[in-house]
């Protein structure tokens, strides 16, 4: 039997989509329904890595998470990753297709149309219900011919959807209604229900609120959401680090300074850091905002040579050579890893269009990019400990995206990617004091011993020059965060919501679910 679909479309971007439907796959989980997630265009570089080495969205592969199953390509078989202002790698059933500007992408329908269908078809035979995820707004007027991820899907599998607004950024009657009212008669039949998210304060308040809505848009309002704050949950959106408040250090706080390139990739890679005890961890653009951390780390970026450029303009680059010369710390993650080194080689002009580019120097490596590309899931093992003391022979896990091939130094990791450890590479350098430290492991810091150790060689590092705060102790496992906070927001959307009126749009039939 042909599994069932809910699909969750907002009136903008950053309207909660995406936590909602997290949320809803574990609700539906938990009550002994097969759920998968499934979004058919994402635009992120935050991506995550499959167990076939397809690249996905990392939103979509939380929602698998959260619907407790392994995250596969066909939850998101299209995923635009930025590499310009109006240039993105388009990345088609997990792997690189072609990278265009936003104008030759919109021509690309009729070619991606039957891709998007089938990654469908083959959830909803394996699943017994789909929930969808559209993006930014279903009310696009322009865009209306082209997209292939709101009402053409929900009219495609004739999905029930549910409409939400985002109270918090005011105009919610407005949000909810002029989309309502500029949908086509057949896309306006699909929308079953009306959410309220981000709600802060006494949702009595809203009742008459609600009246409104639903006399006014024909639709009734299935759930008035609360704002539920703290949630230790990885955000997919570089956008919500412009309002990640730097905040202000306590006393003996470890300060580590990531650099928000501009086109920052995969920065969920720093959520553990940012969770632990004792730690204050801030995103900066600026020399002024980055002032004298314990600690300096380059992220991951869809566009090495050109960030590092950027690096140069604002000062960035020269700063963080100084810094890293009076014994600050200093991070490369993939991206980060090649500005670390010497050299960084472009003969194919894959990266920009400019051969060679002299990296910072910090450490001796000389990256070249090739136009193959490395996906992979990895486990690894610590060999060499000089960054992070007591951390030999632990084993890590994570996951590789790069385009580029890093030679010299003196690897400190040994990755599988497989079972085969005939298949064990070097990955890594470090300098010799290990105050500057490099590879491409993403998901390093979620491991919680490593993460253990480093923060105490900062600690040990940095005492001297300033007192520290108590040892640091983690909060818990990060995982255990995680799965902490994802319940607590399913438990808040569920507690929330008409779940015996959502049950009947989804299944047709009150009390399916026993």
């Amino acid at each position: 039997m042909t599994g069932r679909v809910l699909m969750i479309q907002g009136t903008s971007s950053s309207a909660g989509k995406s936590l909602l439907v997290a949320a809803l796959c574990r609700i539906f989980a938990r009550r002994g329904v097969r759920v998968a997630p499934f979004k058919s265009q994402n635009m992120s570089n935050n991506a995550a890595v499959c167990a076939d080495g397809g690249e996905i969205g990392r939103s979509q592969a939380f929602q698998a998470f959260a619907a407790g199953i392994a995250p596969t390509v066909d939850m998101n078989p299209i995923l635009l990753k930025p590499e310009a202002e109006v240039r993105s790698q388009v990345i088609v059933n997990g792997r690189p297709w072609k990278s265009l500007d936003a104008r030759q992408y919109f021509n690309t329908k009729q070619a991606l149309w039957p891709i998007v269908t089938a990654a469908l078809d083959r959830l909803r035979n394996e699943y017994e219900l789909v929930v969808i995820e559209g993006a930014g707004s279903p009310a696009e007027l322009n865009l209306r011919d082209v997209e292939i991820v709101n009402m053409s899907v929900a009219r495609y599998c004739q999905a029930p959807v549910l409409l939400v607004g985002d109270i918090e950024r005011g105009g919610v009657f407005a949000q909810l209604l002029g989309t309502l009212w500029l949908l086509d008669d057949d896309e306006r039949t699909l929308v079953q229900g009306l959410l309220i998210n981000k709600f802060r304060g006494d949702v009595s308040l809203f009742d008459a609120g609600r009246t409104m809505l639903e006399q006014r848009g024909g639709v009734p309002v299935l759930g008035v959401i609360p704002w539920v704050s703290a949630l230790n949950l990885p955000d997919e959106d570089a956008e919500v680090l412009s309002r990640v408040s730097n905040g202000s250090a306590r006393p003996g706080d470890i300060d580590i300074a990531v650099i928000r390139l501009p086109r920052i990739s995969n920065f969920d890679d720093f959520d553990p850091l940012a969770t632990a005890a004792g730690v204050r961890l801030r995103y900066v653009e600026s020399v002024s905002q980055l002032g004298q951390p314990h600690a300096v780390i380059l992220p991951g970026t869809k566009s090495t040579m050109s960030d590092l450029d950027w690096l140069r303009q604002t000062g960035l680059a020269s700063r963080i050579v100084e810094l890293a010369a009076v014994g600050t710390h200093v991070v490369g993650i993939c991206g980060g890893y090649q500005m670390l080194g010497r050299i960084l080689r472009d003969p194919e002009l894959v990266e920009s269009d400019v051969e060679q580019m002299s990296g910072l120097g910090l450490l001796p490596t000389v990256t070249v990019f090739q136009t193959s590309k490395d996906t992979n899931q990895v486990r690894g093992v610590i060999r060499d400990d000089r960054n992070c003391p007591g951390g030999l022979g632990q084993v890590v896990e994570g996951y590789e995206i790069h385009m580029g091939r890093t030679f010299g130094g003196r690897p400190w990791l040994e990755l599988s990617r497989s079972e085969d450890e005939l298949s064990a590479v070097s990955d890594g350098a470090a300098s010799d004091d290990g105050r500057i430290w490099g590879c491409y492991l993403h998901g390093l810091f979620g491991n919680d011993g490593f993460r253990q150790c480093w923060l105490k060689s900062l600690r040990k590092h940095s005492e001297s020059e300033s007192p520290l705060s108590q040892p640091i102790e983690p909060i818990g496992e990060f995982a255990n965060a995680v799965e902490a906070s994802l319940n607590r927001l399913a438990n808040q959307v569920e507690e929330a919501l008409n779940m015996e009126r959502l049950e009947q749009i989804v299944w047709n039939q009150a009390g399916v679910l026993q």
